[in-house]
């Protein structure tokens, strides 16, 4: 993979760069829709492709792991053909799944025992397997095993498991470079910076992989209930350490607030299952604020989702149809929010890039942060 900077922002540390994978270009700074089981729940891949403009996807290693399972995915050719998909694709690495059995895992050196929240069975994650099962899925980029520490978490927890961390990213790194693609394309390794909101941790953190020398690094452990500006502080430390002309990807981030404010730190990679879920239950991102369609107030507000919109069906269908087809529980209103949504995040990721590049970015990401976090 290569990556190469573009443009810079003055006021800023917000760039405009350009990944090349061997599924194609990323244009950065991008947003990652979040495709869990090999689908972006409620709309098909040509949306994706044609509709929404996505450049690359992510998928979840835990999730295909215990469901379709590996052997299915290899006798199809790895996941970008299982599903029609021949962009790019990221694949995290289970970690955060991990994270979020609590009750249901058992973390220690070796690796993770955990029982499967579809039928209880028990199954084992190491740092090793965890390569080998992004091996078998074929992802252009694929994330290093890792604990992601809860919010809050006492110091001695997040130093100790930062360590393990780094300790786990050895024995990943090793795989790799001992291993090779199984469908004949490359596929780039991601170290992830962990410390919870602890700056001494964090900086320790960002040094040890940034020694890695890894062609991209990515920072886990936030959005996980932290206050916005203790995101903000880690990350904006994180970046200054992390090498510049490697691409940084903020795990899991998030509002589009976030995404503004992380830009202009220095991030370039996001993914967030957000846009996707909250469409389900009929909350909009605009940029003018969040709508919920649900509510009484726009049962007879005859005009478009969205007429600026990317996606057709927000310039077309009213927000009035549009709360109709949720009362009536339709699966065309979670598809029509689902698409609006992607569209919005899409659009506000190549926005922020233009601006960027004609040297408006931190004047319009300042007054955009304002208007997108407003309720309507």
């Amino acid at each position: 993979m290569t990556f190469n900077i573009q443009h810079t922002d003055r006021l800023s540390s917000a760039r405009a760069g350009i990944m090349q994978t061997d599924h194609g270009p990323i244009e950065t700074p991008i947003f990652m829709p979040v495709g869990t089981q090999g689908t972006v729940k409620g709309i098909h891949q040509s949306e994706l492709e044609h509709v929404i403009k996505a450049q690359i996807i992510l998928g979840n290693t835990y999730h295909l792991y215990l469901r379709p399972g590996t052997d299915i995915l290899q006798k199809a050719g790895g996941l970008h053909k299982f599903i029609a998909w021949d962009k790019p694709m990221l694949t995290d690495s289970g970690g955060y799944q991990v994270y979020s059995l609590k009750g249901m895992r058992k973390i220690t050196e070796d690796g993770v025992k955990f029982q499967s929240h579809v039928d209880g069975s028990k199954h084992f994650f190491s740092p090793e397997s965890v390569m080998d099962i992004q091996r078998i899925i074929g992802a252009d980029i694929v994330m290093a095993f890792d604990e992601c520490t809860p919010y809050p978490c006492e110091y001695k927890y997040a130093k100790n498991s930062m360590y393990m961390t780094h300790r786990w990213l050895a024995r990943c790194i090793y795989r790799m470079d001992n291993t090779d693609p199984i469908y004949g394309l490359h596929q780039t390794f991601s170290p992830i910076v962990q410390g919870s909101v602890y700056p001494d941790l964090r900086k320790e953190s960002a040094e040890f992989i940034a020694s890695q020398d890894q062609e991209m690094n990515a920072i886990g452990g936030l959005s996980v209930g932290e206050p916005h500006e203790d995101m903000y502080a880690m990350t904006e430390l994180v970046c200054g350490i992390l090498p510049s002309d490697k691409p940084r990807y903020l795990m899991g981030v998030g509002l589009p607030e976030n995404i503004l404010e992380s830009i202009a730190l220095g991030i370039d990679m996001f993914d967030c299952v957000l846009p996707s879920r909250n469409a389900r239950h009929g909350i909009l991102y605009t940029k003018d604020g969040l709508i919920n369609i649900k509510n009484a107030k726009w049962q007879d507000d005859f005009s478009p989702i969205d007429i600026e919109s990317t996606a057709p069906t927000s310039r077309i269908h009213t927000k009035a149809y549009l709360r109709h087809l949720f009362k009536v529980e339709e699966l065309l209103a979670g598809q029509i929010a689902t698409l609006h949504n992607l569209s919005f995040f899409l659009w506000l990721v190549s926005e922020s890039r233009r601006r960027i590049i004609d040297g408006t970015f931190y004047a319009w990401k300042n007054s955009m942060v304002k208007s997108v976090s407003q309720r309507l």
